[in-house]
């Protein structure tokens, strides 16, 4: 059995895939793939993502707004509290984090943001899922900073180097790799995916973005996470199921609110 710990299903492009979304859910069965985690990136979209989540068993979703997400409601931590609070689908915070990529100037309203998602992820009692990009030295601090450790969590997406994914394991979080990991270049986050503990590992598709090889460029969806598993599995020189089952029991250890 596979999970895809972190997807944007009611962003898929159904017309690229050439499927509606029982096919796509279909799909991801037909290739192992038991469960998924789908992520809200903001405030406006989360009561029509929660809909599409709760049509389909084994498929849960976390509560929270994109770091770079600038036009709809910036939530306090009580209102992600309530929400998360609200059904027995949500097992996360987030997508939170920082992005200094695709943001610029001061940052000061991005890290706040955070800071918001990390208090309501302790007193909640979830984990968060931590986007990260162009920004580890301050999102390792600011993870130190409010406590995360408390909370627990996972990098999403990883793409840093050993020392980084060190640091954040030191805090209790998970490092989950997406496609990327398959790509010829990503050579420095494929020795990471070798090396790191494999109860520290969790896999994603992040769909509909960043599809793995052999479908790089084309629109992902969480049937292909299998790609990324039998990658990592080739890497760490162990079975496809062994990789399965670790990262599968990793899953529920971290959403522990999560039904098997």
């Amino acid at each position: 059995m596979l999970i895809d710990s972190h997807c944007h299903l009611d962003l898929l492009d159904l017309a690229a895939l050439g499927a509606d979304f029982d096919a796509v859910m279909a799909e991801a069965h037909s290739r192992d793939v038991a469960h998924m985690l789908c992520v809200s990136i903001t405030l406006e979209q989360f009561p029509d993502m929660l809909a599409l989540v709760k049509r389909v068993e084994g498929v849960y979703a976390s509560v929270g707004v994109h770091p770079n997400e600038r036009s709809g409601r910036d939530p306090s931590t009580e209102e992600l509290i309530a929400l998360a609070r609200g059904s027995e689908r949500i097992v996360a915070i987030g997508e939170t984090g920082l992005d200094y990529f695709r943001s610029s100037g001061d940052m000061g309203w991005q890290q706040e943001r955070f800071r918001r998602h990390i208090a309501a992820a302790r007193s909640a009692g979830l984990p968060l899922i931590v986007h990260m990009r162009d920004a580890t030295e301050d999102t390792l601090r600011i993870l130190r900073e409010e406590r995360a450790e408390e909370a627990g969590g996972v990098l999403h997406c990883f793409t840093g180097d050993l020392a980084t994914a060190e640091a954040a394991m030191e805090l209790g979080f998970y490092i989950s790799f997406s496609g990327i990991v398959t790509f010829s270049s990503a050579r420095t986050l494929q020795e990471v995916a070798r090396i790191i503990p494999e109860d520290r590992i969790l896999m994603e598709t992040d769909s509909p973005y960043l599809a793995p090889v052999p479908y790089r460029g084309k629109t992902n969806q969480p049937a292909y996470v299998r790609h990324v598993a039998e990658f990592i599995a080739k890497l760490r020189g162990v079975s496809y199921e062994h990789l399965a089952a670790v990262t599968t029991a990793n899953f529920f250890k971290l959403f522990a609110r999560a039904a098997r």
